[in-house]
């Protein structure tokens, strides 16, 4: 039996392949939500708060992942059944989503200057005061001390930071276990800080680094699905008008 071709055949079947797309752009955008979430997470609870827009951003792509997702099924659905509401519909729902996706983008590459200019003073700072020590059950402590030994660093600025310290008043050391080469070695003993012995320079750069890594990915994350949808965007209206 021969295929029964409507007039908008062609556009049909161009449209369910750029809805399939949009899709695929919020599975995307649910996977680098996953990600910023929690890697925003983590850097929340050593930056402090002005590393927290990674975090809500995380949170922000996931549900924009949701609803792309949603909206090329709906979108496919639209196409096939020729129903003009649904395709309103989608249109307008997906100019209100690239125009999310691009303010989101803008806002996560402007608050980067930000967590550079506030963060090292705040979390040079909230070290000295929460910082207790190497086998603190506290979450600061433990995250710090999992940044310390992943990142092979010391302190905010370095090793200094804890002179002077609630953490030095307590326990009399120099500087924590965690910033030792070896934590397990006779010289790590919270006063000898030969370079031998512990890692010299700070963690704030690193964790700059890392931040404006994450930065740029949410970002570009963001930018590529909207360009991944707006094709399907104008094949919609496209059709939209056709039908009409």
């Amino acid at each position: 039996m021969a295929e029964i071709h409507t007039p908008y055949s062609s556009l049909k079947k161009l449209l369910s392949l750029l809805n399939g797309f949009v899709a695929v752009s919020g599975i995307i955008l649910v996977s680098l939500g996953i990600g910023g979430k929690y890697g925003g997470a983590s850097l929340t609870n050593v930056l402090g708060l002005s590393s927290a827009y990674l975090l809500h951003t995380g949170n922000l792509c996931l549900v924009m992942g949701c609803i792309a997702v949603l909206l090329g099924c709906a979108g496919w659905y639209g196409a096939t059944k020729e129903s003009r509401g649904m395709l309103l519909f989608c249109i307008l729902s997906m100019v209100i989503v690239l125009i999310m996706e691009v303010t989101a983008a803008t806002v996560v590459l402007l608050f980067f200057p930000i967590v550079r200019d506030v963060a090292l003073e705040h979390t040079f700072v909230t070290l000295r005061k929460n910082y207790r020590g190497y086998n603190e059950p506290d979450d600061y402590s433990t995250q710090w001390n999992l940044v310390m030994e992943k990142l092979k660093c010391c302190g905010v600025n370095n090793y200094t930071d804890f002179s002077g310290s609630s953490f030095e008043m307590t326990t009399g050391h120099t500087y924590p276990r965690g910033c030792c080469k070896s934590i397990g070695t006779v010289a790590c003993d919270g006063r000898n800080v030969s370079t031998n012995v512990i890692h010299q320079k700070g963690c704030f750069h690193k964790l700059l680094k890392i931040t404006k890594t994450q930065s740029f990915t949410l970002s570009g994350g963001f930018l590529g699905a909207a360009v991944i949808q707006l094709p399907g965007i104008l094949a919609t209206l496209l059709l939209f008008i056709k039908l009409g």
